[in-house]
């Protein structure tokens, strides 16, 4: 009964929270403010639009040949279409539940391709492990960038500098004496944990080992190159937007991510937080959310479009498997 109750509430707690979120964003602006955003949103030129769901598009792919790099020391090399429509219906599964695609991905492999399921979603969690360093460095590049900036807004929202600074020193400590208790404790939870946070050092360090290691790093890079381009473009769709610079924008691109993995393909978070990021700039509260809500439909309906037709085309691709 409690694990039914603890898969329900994972299921429908992120859609609920963005469905509240949707609610919430429409009953904080003004008719006036909805109208403005609608207009934008019609009146978008779908040329960047289009350009962004290209860019969206090819990291998909380059997502599919790196996929590929991280399976062949195993001693698989499926196909790259295969990939590319398995990578789909996977973030097409995420939209309705949350990490679904991932258990997905890892079935279609092994169903279509015969990679034990195990081997094939341990490559898929060595990705995550590098998708998040990649944001983390994004995040600190962010930071870099626009220091003075965001300790200033940081300030006037009341945050004390020297108090995060604590508490990020007391973080660091507290996750040291985590590990040593890890590594000392005789317990057998901490032996699975130790065993398992072994398991994923050794497939993100395995990198290093591969025998196309650039060609990795090279789409690895063209990956988040791409989705931080896909993001950047849409800013020409909104007139108050087209000036921004590539820090700002990544300010609001780390917003939206962080929104993305918060409730399901960060529906309702996503334009708040892309339009709150922006204000920091001095964008309005309309422009904010008219790019929002643009940059997160054209994408939305990326996945869903390309994620539909792939449950359909991949069974009748491998129909003889």
């Amino acid at each position: 009964m409690k694990t039914s109750l603890k898969k329900a509430l994972k299921t429908f707690l992120p859609i609920g929270l963005g469905v509240f979120l949707v609610w919430y964003s429409y009953h904080n602006t003004s008719p006036a403010d909805r109208e403005q955003i609608l207009k934008y949103i019609r009146e978008a030129d779908l040329f960047w639009v289009a350009i962004s769901v290209a860019i969206g598009i090819l990291s998909h792919i380059s997502r599919a040949i790196r996929w590929n790099y991280l399976l062949e020391p195993l001693g698989y090399r499926p196909k790259i279409v295969n990939n590319v429509l398995m990578i789909l219906l996977a973030y097409f599964a995420n939209l309705g539940i949350p990490r679904s695609g991932e258990i997905l991905r890892a079935t279609a492999l092994a169903t279509y391709e015969n990679v034990p399921f195990e081997k094939g979603f341990g490559t898929i969690v060595t990705e995550r492990v590098i998708d998040l360093i990649m944001l983390l460095l994004i995040i600190g590049i962010t930071l870099f960038l626009q220091t003075d900036i965001i300790l200033g807004f940081l300030q006037d929202k009341g945050f004390n500098f020297t108090g995060i600074l604590v508490l990020l020193g007391i973080g660091i400590i507290f996750l040291v004496l985590f590990v040593i208790f890890i590594k000392r404790s005789p317990s057998t939870f901490a032996h699975k944990l130790k065993n398992f946070i072994l398991g994923l050092l050794d497939g993100l360090f395995s990198i290093f080992k591969m025998r196309y290691k650039w060609f990795f790093l090279f789409h690895t890079l063209f990956i988040w190159g791409a989705y931080i381009l896909m993001f950047w473009v849409i800013k020409y769709t909104v007139l108050e937007t087209v000036g921004l610079s590539l820090g700002e924008i990544l300010v609001a691109f780390v917003g939206g991510a962080f929104a993305m993995s918060t409730t399901n393909g960060g529906i309702g978070l996503y334009p708040i937080a892309v339009s709150k990021s922006l204000a920091i700039f001095g964008i309005s509260a309309v422009s904010g959310d008219a790019f929002g809500w643009i940059m997160w439909i054209a994408q939305t309906l990326m996945v869903v479009l390309f994620g539909a037709i792939s449950f359909l085309v991949l069974p009748l691709l491998n129909r003889n498997r």
